[in-house]
């Protein structure tokens, strides 16, 4: 009995050792997938890359390209074995000496000559197309130490399973063996990426963004103006509001900026805002907001704006600020937070969102119908990025909802997810293509990547009128899961502006490169990419219409309303 556990630990040392992980030699089909999965992840995606960025992708794809062939290679050995076949050794050196030399040829063409595409990219979004040679000549290198790492990681799983099954190959049957070795490999490595890593680093990001949560950003203060949340008078304290809701109620446009614009008498606009932690619940909270809105006079309002939030509670100001200008101050605008976290990490969890929405939405709805209809204000929705998400979710999704309980609605860089926007996008006219879609004649929604866009189709636009802003390069708008194994209807033609020609669709690898894109979404000039600058301002002209308003005020306001410096897709 010791002279046989003694050999099962011999046979253990012998195919399990340290020495297997580095010793392994590499198999020419994984190579050989590697190698043109490296090529495909330097064409052209929806936005400029930085080198570093680019060999990231680039590694990323190449490792999972050499899984994907070992794994092919694997197959056909077994199949030529099971043919009584097998490959002869001079065969082996050939196909090594030929895949060396033209992978190699392969590695530096492509990487020559993705520099012209990604000068075609920065050409869609109006950079220079001027690249820095010798970064870009480091993608490779990036890309060879990604994928070391990677395959490192891989051979030290695979020698941890070995292990495992060599250890209960003694006592219970070899298939048994490898399926609790597999097993048990697997449960280690999700518990320790799940349990260990990604709560570790969930944990850091929420603490981190709690504290930042509790900030106020310098310059914003809190004001003394009863038309707003946060002043002495208010039932949602100051410090309750967020960094976020401060920045909103602490940066509403004074009227006498809007008196000097218009050359009109103004009022103050009111802006509530009910913060985390201005009350426990959810239903409080909505109840909370009601009640600042009677509070500051918000329902005697000429417009009412519901307004959705994104991840960390910021609305931008270039949403917000039109309608006060166009309206001279006599609106009201109501927003609620869901999280304090970055909008990336939001999204997992899309239901908080959601939820928001539909409870803000619905308690103003409820005290907005019980007004004489002859007196109530105009209530419209906006909201930006997962924003709009939480405004959509309000109305159910339903294009009918949009008409019958709204008197417009602006929804700026939708996600994939949006319910409203999923189904106006497949009830599109034959003919329009998918980046701006006309839905029933645009009598009622339409889409805009410019002010021109407005006019498309050239039929009547009834009441009420939404608008969705949606550049062609923007990820967050394009990406899905559904783009891993179907090519999106946005590559057809004809194609957005700022979408490369030279973009192509390949099976999951266009998912992949077009998520990385969303690290760079806003990197790029205003009207392109996640950012849109002050199109807000002419959207919300056409949805509201304000008396006496000109294309000439639209133009002027623009002007006045400079974009300051965005937050990412980490805020």
């Amino acid at each position: 009995m010791k002279d046989g556990t003694r050999r099962t630990a011999e046979r253990v040392r012998r195919h399990a050792g340290p020495d297997r992980v580095v010793r392994r030699r590499p198999c020419w089909g994984g190579v050989g997938v590697a190698v043109l999965c490296y090529c495909l992840s330097l064409t052209p995606s929806l936005l400029p890359r930085a080198w570093w960025l680019q060999g990231l992708v680039a590694g990323v794809s190449a490792a999972v390209g050499y899984a994907v062939g070992a794994v092919l290679e694997t197959l056909a050995r077994l199949l030529l074995s099971w043919a009584g076949g097998r490959v002869r050794p001079r065969t082996r050196r050939t196909l090594w000496a030929a895949l060396g030399v033209l992978g190699a040829a392969a590695v530096v063409t492509v990487t020559a000559w993705s520099v012209r595409w990604e000068g075609q990219v920065r050409r869609a979004v109006t950079l220079p197309p001027h690249i820095v040679w010798w970064q870009w000549a480091l993608v490779p290198f990036v890309a060879a130490l990604v994928v070391a790492l990677l395959l490192l990681a891989a051979r030290v799983v695979r020698l941890s399973t070995r292990v495992v099954v060599h250890a209960f190959g003694a006592l219970v049957p070899r298939p048994v063996a490898c399926a609790t070795g597999v097993v048990l490999a697997a449960f280690v490595i999700v518990g320790i990426v799940q349990g260990f890593l990604l709560r570790a680093a969930l944990d850091a990001i929420e603490s981190g963004a709690s504290l930042a949560d509790q900030g106020t950003t310098e310059g914003v203060h809190q004001s003394t103006l009863p038309t707003l949340s946060g002043s002495p008078g208010s039932a949602a304290r100051w410090d309750t509001l967020g960094a976020k809701g401060r920045d909103f109620v602490g940066t509403a446009t004074p009227r006498a900026d809007i008196a000097a614009f218009t050359g009109r008498p103004a009022k103050d606009p009111v802006r509530v805002y009910v913060g985390l932690r201005s009350a426990d619940t959810l239903g409080e909270r909505a109840a909370l907001a009601v009640r600042e809105l009677e509070r500051t006079g918000g329902f005697s309002r000429t417009v009412l704006a519901v307004m959705g939030t994104t991840g960390t509670g910021w609305i931008n100001d270039q949403g917000s600020k039109p309608l006060e200008y166009m309206w001279h101050g006599d609106t009201a605008e109501v927003a609620m937070q869901y999280s304090y976290l970055p909008s990336w990490v939001s999204a997992l969890t899309e239901d908080e969102a959601a939820a928001t929405g539909r409870a803000l939405f619905d308690a103003v709805y409820t005290k907005w119908r019980t007004l004489p209809a002859g007196s109530r204000p105009r209530l419209v929705l906006y909201g930006e990025s997962l924003g709009s998400f939480s405004m959509e979710s309000a109305l159910n999704g339903s294009p009918a909802a949009l008409v019958a309980e709204t008197g417009g609605a602006l929804f700026v860089g939708p996600t994939y997810d949006n319910p409203l926007w999923k189904t106006v996008t497949a009830r599109r006219q034959p003919g329009s293509p998918e980046w701006r879609p006309v839905v029933a004649d645009g009598a009622h929604v339409r889409f805009a990547q410019v002010p021109a866009d407005y006019g498309i189709p050239d039929a009547p636009w009834g009441e009420p009128r939404a608008v969705y802003l949606q550049n062609g390069s923007d990820p967050v708008v394009w990406w899905s899961p559904g783009l891993a194994l179907r090519r999106p209807d946005w590559l057809d033609r004809p194609r957005a502006r700022d979408v490369s020609p030279a973009m192509r669709w390949y099976p999951l690898l266009t998912s992949w490169q077009v998520a990385c894109d969303l690290a760079g979404a806003d990197s790029v000039p205003d009207g392109f990419g996640h950012r849109y600058g002050t199109l807000p301002t002419s959207a919300w002209a056409e949805i509201t219409s304000p008396p006496g308003w000109t294309g000439a005020d639209t133009a002027r306001l623009a002007g006045v309303l400079e974009p300051l410096p965005e937050p990412g897709l980490l805020d």
